[in-house]
């Protein structure tokens, strides 16, 4: 029982959710964010150092996590990720849950719980399964290996038989890169208002490009989903022609999905914005436009970062009332 999964409710703040990581890399440098609000941590080189034991190491962390920034933390102790988070999950909020490292308790935890419980198993999956009756983790379990292939493909087959029974073959990597980034903005009540949706969309825009850049990549698509009154989305994808970290790119491809959508008289109450198809900064292509306004953004853009990094992410702010223009074009997808 060495891996901690420490989830932190109500964190919405980059720069507080990197606050988060770097009082959890006080107690071990083995730290793997899981954005917006989680993370991974390997205490098993830390144990010895601390004189206490995985569970306890947990409660000082989640006690500190609530002092030092007032928030509320779960935190579940178990042998290895998948373990960790399923435990974490499986009670209320604010506590720390430990699985003990043993086959008996683990089957014992996992009987009896539906498959959809283990990370990477979405709808679809689990529909399949129970169609065959397997529709909890046990039943799984007990299911020979060729038959689960049969089912999902050898793969994914593999992957489930091991899992239903609590195996894990992930380690926790720290400073690991995204493959996906999400920021999203909660409206006060529900808008109707199109302007005001805009500007929170340059907020959101304003934001993923800034952990773009801060972690040196570039998104190849964007995916925007967009939240309703009666709990109803739409969800909108974007394939772009260029990978782009550049804010001015961002908010002009992030604003025509929006205006796609129509949304004149929708009640929307919260908007999702992902970076999908993540790669390297320094692989990603990069066409010379020739256009100044492009080149002078871009510069901006620069001095921005480093007054931030400087001052906080506080220190400078969009303009609302932009509206850039396209600079590279691209192809929706439904």
């Amino acid at each position: 029982m060495s891996i901690l999964y420490v989830h932190c409710h109500d964190l919405t703040d980059e720069p507080l959710h990197h606050r988060i990581l770097d009082l959890i890399a006080e107690y071990t440098p083995t730290v793997q964010a899981l954005p917006p609000d989680a993370a991974l941590a390997d205490v098993s080189g830390a144990l010895a150092y601390f004189g206490t034991d995985a569970t306890a190491l947990a409660e000082r962390l989640r006690a500190r996590i609530a002092a030092l920034h007032g928030l509320t933390a779960t935190i579940g102790v178990a042998g290895n990720p998948l373990l960790a988070r399923m435990v974490a999950a499986d009670g209320p909020p604010s506590a720390v849950r430990t699985l003990p490292d043993d086959p008996d308790a683990v089957t014992a935890f996992l009987a009896g719980k539906h498959p959809a419980l283990l990370h990477g198993v979405g709808p679809a999956t689990a529909r399949t399964l129970a169609t065959y009756g397997l529709d909890s983790i046990d039943k799984i379990a007990a299911t020979p290996l060729g038959t689960l292939q049969r089912i999902l493909g050898a793969t994914a087959g593999r992957r489930l038989h091991s899992a239903a029974r609590g195996l894990d073959p992930t380690t926790v990597t720290p400073a690991a890169p995204p493959r996906s980034l999400t920021v999203r903005h909660d409206f006060p009540h529900d808008e109707l208002d199109h302007d005001r949706q805009h500007t929170a969309l340059l907020g959101l825009t304003d934001r993923l490009g800034l952990r773009l850049r801060a972690g040196a990549q570039a998104a190849r698509a964007l995916t925007l989903t967009v939240r309703y009154a009666d709990r109803s989305s739409t969800t909108r994808t974007l394939t772009l022609t260029e990978p782009t970290a550049h804010t001015r790119t961002l908010t002009t491809h992030t604003r025509a999905l929006h205006d796609r959508l129509a949304l004149q008289r929708a009640r929307v109450r919260t908007l999702t914005l992902r970076a999908d198809n993540l790669l390297p900064a320094g692989q990603a292509p990069h066409q010379l436009l020739l256009d100044p306004a492009d080149t002078k953004a871009r510069h901006i853009e620069t001095v921005v970062d480093l007054i931030r990094a400087r001052f906080g992410t506080d220190a400078a702010h969009p303009a609302n009332n932009s509206r850039p223009q396209p600079s590279a074009p691209g192809q929706p997808n439904e």
